[in-house]
C-alpha cells in the first residue's frame, strides 16, 4: 500500500503544523467550554429577597406577615422617604417595598379587602415569589376568618403561620437525567468545533499534494490504478481522523470525568465516532475541491464556524428559531448535537428507547456516504481533466 504509506509520511512531516492547529483550537474550545459549562444544581434552592417594609401600625396580623416573609426575605433598614426608597431600588439595595396603611388590620378583620402598597423592580423575578407569599398569607387568613368569624388576630396569626410552615417532601423524577446533562454533553458538543477544523485542515493539506497537476500526471502513469489510489488516500484520511478523534474524546472524557461512570458515556462516544466518519468524508470532499492553502483556511473557517453556530454547538438548539434549525438540519453537525441532546435526556437506555437517537446517527452515516460518493465523483472528474 505505497500510497497509504506515503500519506502517513506526509502526515508525519506536517505533524508540527497539525499540532499547532490542535493546540490552538483545543485551547479555544477549553476556554469556550469552561466559560459556559453548566453549573446547575439538581433541585431548587430558595434565595432571599431584600425588601423594605413600612407598617403604620403594629398588630398581630402585620407581625405575622413579617414573620411569614422572613423565610424568603431579608428586611433592609431604609429611610421612609420617596428619594431614599427610589435610590435603594435603583442601586439594587432592595428589590421590593411593602407599605401597610394604618387601620389595615381592623378593616381586614371586618371582612373588607384593604390594599397593601407594593413597589417592585420591573426586572426582578424574585418579587414574584414575594407576591405569592403575601397572597398565601392573606388568603389563608381570610379563609380562617370566613370559617371562624369571631377569631382574634393572635389566634388567626398562629393558625396561618402553622399552615405556612408545613413543607412537603419532593422527589426529583428526572434525577438521573439531570446528572447526565452536565460537562459530558457540553464537552462532546464542543468536540465538533475542534475536530471539524483540525480534520479539514489536516486532510486538505494531504489532498493538496496529490492534487498537484504534475503529481497527478505522474500517478496516472504508475501501475497502481486510480481507484486503488483514492481508496488508500481515504484510508489514510480515516486513520488521521481516528487518531484526532481519540485525542479529543480523551479530553472530553477527562473534563467530564465526574460523569464518566454514567451509562450514557458509551453513547456519547459512539455518536462522536459516527460524527468522525462523517467529517472524514467531508474533509475528503473538501480536499478534492480546494485549490490552494488560502482556500483551505477559508473553507475550514467558514464551514466549521457556520455549521457550529447554527447547529447548536455554541448556542443551545432549544433556544434557536425553527427556521435556523431547519437550515442547520442540512449539516451533519446538527444531527450530532441533536444526538448528544437525546443521549443526555434519556436514562436507562435500551433498544426500545433509542429510536430518535438511532435516526440521528443513521442520518450522519447517510451524510458520510453522500460526501464520500460526491468526493469520488469530483475526484474522477479532476483526474480526467488533468489527463486531457
Amino acid at each position: 500500500m505505497p500510497v497509504f504509506k506515503l500519506c502517513l509520511i506526509i502526515f508525519k512531516r506536517k505533524a508540527k503544523q497539525i499540532a499547532i492547529y490542535f493546540g490552538v483550537f483545543i485551547m479555544v474550545s477549553i476556554l469556550f467550554a469552561s466559560a459556559g459549562t453548566p453549573n446547575e444544581q439538581i433541585g431548587f434552592s430558595q434565595s432571599k429577597t431584600r425588601i423594605a417594609i413600612f407598617a403604620q401600625e403594629s398588630t398581630p396580623l402585620v407581625d405575622g406577615l413579617k414573620e411569614a416573609l422572613s423565610d424568603i426575605a431579608v428586611f433592609m433598614d431604609i429611610e421612609d422617604s420617596d428619594e431614599a426608597i427610589q435610590d435603594a431600588l435603583y442601586f439594587r439595595e432592595i428589590s421590593y417595598v411593602i407599605r401597610v396603611p394604618e387601620g389595615f388590620s381592623d378593616s381586614f378583620m371586618a371582612g373588607e379587602e384593604p390594599l397593601i402598597t407594593k413597589t417592585t423592580l420591573g426586572d426582578a423575578s424574585s418579587s414574584i415569589y414575594v407576591n405569592i407569599k403575601i397572597e398565601q398569607y392573606f388568603n389563608l387568613a381570610r379563609l380562617y376568618l370566613n370559617l371562624i368569624p369571631e377569631i382574634d388576630q393572635i389566634t388567626l396569626k398562629n393558625f396561618v403561620l402553622e399552615d405556612i410552615s408545613k413543607e412537603t417532601n419532593v422527589s426529583m423524577a428526572g434525577l438521573e437525567v439531570a446528572s447526565s446533562e452536565g460537562a459530558m454533553k457540553f464537552y462532546f458538543n464542543y468536540l465538533a468545533y475542534t475536530f471539524m477544523f483540525v480534520a479539514i485542515m489536516g486532510v486538505s493539506t494531504i489532498m493538496l499534494v496529490f492534487n498537484d497537476i504534475k503529481i497527478k500526471r505522474r500517478n496516472s502513469c504508475s501501475p497502481i490504478s486510480s481507484k486503488d489510489t483514492v481508496i488508500q488516500i481515504f484510508m489514510a484520511v480515516t486513520v488521521f481522523s481516528f487518531f484526532s478523534w481519540i485525542v479529543l474524546v480523551s479530553m472530553s472524557l477527562y473534563f467530564g470525568r465526574h460523569e464518566i461512570r454514567h451509562e450514557n458515556t458509551l453513547y456519547f462516544i459512539l455518536n462522536s465516532f459516527i460524527f468522525m466518519l462523517c467529517i472524514s468524508s467531508l474533509s475528503f470532499l473538501i480536499g478534492n475541491l480546494v485549490k490552494g492553502r488560502e482556500a483551505i483556511s477559508g473553507a475550514a473557517n467558514i464551514i466549521t464556524l457556520g455549521a457550529c453556530f447554527i447547529s447548536g454547538v455554541f448556542v443551545p438548539q432549544e433556544i434557536m428559531s425553527e427556521k435556523v434549525l431547519n437550515i442547520a438540519s442540512f449539516f451533519p453537525t446538527y444531527w450530532y448535537v441533536k444526538g448528544n441532546g437525546l443521549i443526555s435526556s434519556m436514562t436507562n437506555l435500551n433498544i426500545f428507547k433509542i429510536g430518535p437517537l438511532s435516526n440521528a446517527m443513521l442520518i450522519q452515516i447517510g451524510f458520510a456516504l453522500a460526501f464520500f460518493v460526491l468526493a469520488m465523483v469530483i475526484g474522477k472528474r479532476n483526474r480526467l481533466a488533468s489527463e486531457e
